[in-house]
């Protein structure tokens, strides 16, 4: 019984937080212009943008959208440089240390994944930079991958810039369309802001280390 009071407190606190958060937004609508491009920025630093769900934060804060809350284009702007200014610094670092950056921390203590990303990378040849945009977790590794094993920069700028667009079009996209949905059910910004973003929040985090499990487990049997 304890236990349950527990969990209905700690429910009522969180939703409490998010409209919270909401109304804020609605007020600062910079701020979460700014929340966007640093969870697209750091999706593609090393290791921490494979523990980050900045996909997930772009989809949630992206349903304000519909309700006048964000603008769709400054939100797809945001995404977009941000991806593009994260994915450039990480294939600078690469490219300026080569393949030392792959045995320096923080890579050199996830072996595994390094040689997945490289295998990935090998496979695919210049095609792995806009598909690993959407493949977890080599999307946080491709890049410094991409410039450590020397491609050139005339080759991974163009088709990262093509897979950026892709990617934050899609996720832009995919929020608006579910904030839309949401207001075409006759719901109101206060009403569905918070359970829907915090929902979409709560899945990607759950779905983010699931898949951070599942990768240490297989990192653990092939070591």
């Amino acid at each position: 019984m304890l236990d349950s009071l527990k969990i209905a407190r700690t429910g009522h606190q969180v939703t409490s937080s998010l409209h919270q958060l909401i109304g804020f937004v609605s007020l600062h609508p910079g701020l979460a212009y700014a929340a966007i491009f640093l969870a697209a920025l750091l999706e593609a630093v090393p290791i921490l943008g494979s523990l980050i769900p900045g996909s997930t934060v772009v989809i949630a804060l992206s349903a304000l959208v519909p309700s006048g809350s964000l603008g769709l284009v400054p939100t797809l702007a945001a995404a977009i440089f941000g991806a593009l200014v994260g994915d450039g610094l990480a294939y600078w670092a690469g490219h300026r240390s080569q393949r030392k950056v792959l045995t320096s921390w923080p890579l050199a203590n996830y072996p595994p994944l390094v040689a997945r990303s490289e295998a990935f990378f090998r496979h695919y040849g210049t095609l792995a930079v806009l598909l690993a945009r959407f493949v977890a977790p080599v999307r946080a590794v491709i890049p410094i991958t991409a410039g450590a094993l020397g491609m050139p920069p005339q080759r991974f700028y163009p088709i990262n810039a093509a897979a950026v667009v892709i990617w934050a079009t899609i996720h832009v996209g995919s929020g608006a369309l579910a904030g839309s949905a949401a207001e075409q059910w006759g719901m109101k910004i206060e009403h569905y802001g918070a359970p829907l973003v915090g929902g979409i929040i709560v899945i990607g985090c759950l779905a983010a280390g699931v898949q951070h499990w599942r990768n240490r487990r297989k990192d653990v049997k092939i070591g």
